[in-house]
């Protein structure tokens, strides 16, 4: 096409007067205003082609009388001679209007061809660069997906197609690289497509399974260790309550039928006054005792009498102990061992010089005030010693248990025979203040029958167990007996 467009340029370039200036001088005048309607309309289309060297030239300025200057010089091709032969007989003739006009309609063809040239050059070359940024993202993500996907089979590396500055791919290079990135790009569709089916639907990997595995036994374990547990709970709960009421049971048996031996022995109990009573506790161990269903209420004083009669042979026990919740040795009565006896208030301590154990009935009293801890103790009503701060300003607790027989390590229970009393036990009260000393000897000579006014000694209100038991008795009448 280029070298088409050459030669026309070339058989127009020729076409101008060359020998005298006289006949040839409309000729060269029609000829330059041929150019000079060329020129304009080529200057923009050849002179892209063919530089600006050729449309400088054509458009310079001409000398008057002079000779134009050489029209498009660079191109290569032949030039013809400035004469051109003549078409027919006779001398050389310019063209005709016709020959004019049909030379500038094939001008503006080929200056259209040229645009449209142009136009597809620089299309094919947009082309070729969108393709090549679209080649390079591809292989940016080939690479990152090589580890995992194997490249397709067959699949061939496209040619990298010119850069500006080069010639341009050919047309059918053109196509092959088309082609190329086309496949690629419906590879990656496909392994896009594929690569989240893949991470949802694979399996769990084996530690994770074992770890969960082991996690639901280890729950499934403790939820069975946990109701064990409190199966076993229950279980001794129930065991306990009827180990502890079998117990009971037992005791009230033990007590009905030492009651009946008793009756049988000695026949029916000779007393009415409900007091008229005493406890007997054959056999020193930790399950025969006597306990009083009331209790005491807060006490700023006190004075405790009883009768009793000891048959030990080392040491008196523990006729009497009061405890409470927060303090088992609240007031107890004890003579352990080779121990004196001892009359202990809120785990305080006085020693009593009282001699009880000659297996006889004797008739003692201990007496106490919070003010000063001031405190006597008295034998058959003659006062055999007193003293002072035995748990001063304290206050005796209420709601507590009373034992006859045992000393409570805990509230209730928990007691230790070689600290048990044995013998017989009669008229147990308590008043809430310290009895004058002659009040005291008469309830020793049995010349008053004074009752206590916070524990009275009544059959109702004294509960036996573990084979300890009830029988008639009458103090002054026992005492002269004896």
């Amino acid at each position: 096409m280029l070298a088409f467009l050459g030669a026309i340029i070339c058989i127009i370039a020729s076409v101008h007067p060359a020998g005298t200036a006289a006949p040839a001088a409309a000729p060269a005048a029609d000829n330059d205003s041929a150019a000079a309607a060329l020129l304009p309309a080529a200057d923009k289309g050849l002179g892209a082609l063919h530089g600006p060297a050729e449309a400088l030239a054509s458009a310079g300025p001409r000398l008057p009388g002079g000779p134009p200057p050489p029209l498009f010089s660079r191109f290569v091709c032949t030039p013809l001679s400035a004469e051109c032969p003549a078409t027919g007989p006779g001398p050389a003739s310019g063209p005709g209007p016709e020959e004019l006009l049909a030379l500038r309609s094939a001008a503006a063809e080929l200056r259209r061809t040229a645009l449209e040239q142009k136009e597809r050059i620089r299309m094919d070359q947009e082309t070729i660069r969108e393709l090549t940024g679209k080649l390079s993202r591809c292989e940016g993500g080939l690479r990152t997906a090589a580890a995992a996907v194997p490249p397709a089979a067959g699949l061939r590396a496209a040619p990298r197609p010119g850069t500006m500055g080069h010639p341009p791919a050919e047309p059918p290079a053109v196509r092959e690289l088309e082609e190329a990135v086309r496949a690629l790009q419906d590879r990656i569709d496909r392994i896009e497509q594929e690569l989240p089916a893949r991470t949802n639907g694979s399996a769990p990997t084996a530690p994770a399974l074992a770890r969960d595995v082991l996690h639901t036994k280890m729950e499934q374990l403790e939820e069975q260790l946990l109701s064990k547990i409190l199966t076993l709970q229950k279980e001794r709960q129930a065991a306990s309550t009827d180990r502890s009421q079998q117990q009971h049971n037992i005791e009230k048996e033990l007590n009905s039928l030492q009651n009946r031996v008793m009756e049988l022995e000695h026949g029916p109990p000779g007393y009415s006054p409900p007091d008229a009573f005493k406890v007997t506790i054959p056999v020193q161990n930790n399950y025969m005792y006597a306990r009083m269903k009331k209790s005491l209420p807060e006490l700023y004083a006190f004075t405790i009498c009883m009768w009793l009669k000891s048959k030990a042979l080392d040491g008196l026990g523990t006729p009497f102990s009061y405890s409470v919740p927060s303090q088992a040795n609240e007031i107890v009565l004890l003579e352990w061992g080779s121990n004196p006896l001892e009359l202990l208030i809120n785990d305080k301590v006085a020693q009593l010089p009282l001699s009880l154990k000659d297996k006889t009935w004797h008739h003692v009293c201990v007496a106490w005030t919070t003010r000063d801890g001031k405190w006597s103790a008295y034998q058959d009503g003659e006062q055999r010693a007193a003293g002072e701060n035995l748990a001063s300003w304290h206050a005796i607790k209420p709601q507590g248990v009373i034992i006859l027989g045992q000393e409570q390590d805990t509230l209730g229970g928990r007691f230790d025979a070689t600290q048990a009393f044995v013998g017989e036990l009669a008229q147990f009260g308590v008043w809430d203040h310290m009895l004058a000393p002659a009040e005291i000897l008469g309830l020793a000579n049995c010349t008053s029958h004074l009752q206590g006014n916070v524990i009275q000694w009544d059959d109702q209100a004294v509960e036996v167990f573990g084979g300890a038991s009830k029988a008639g008795f009458a103090a002054c009448e026992e005492g002269r007996k004896e």
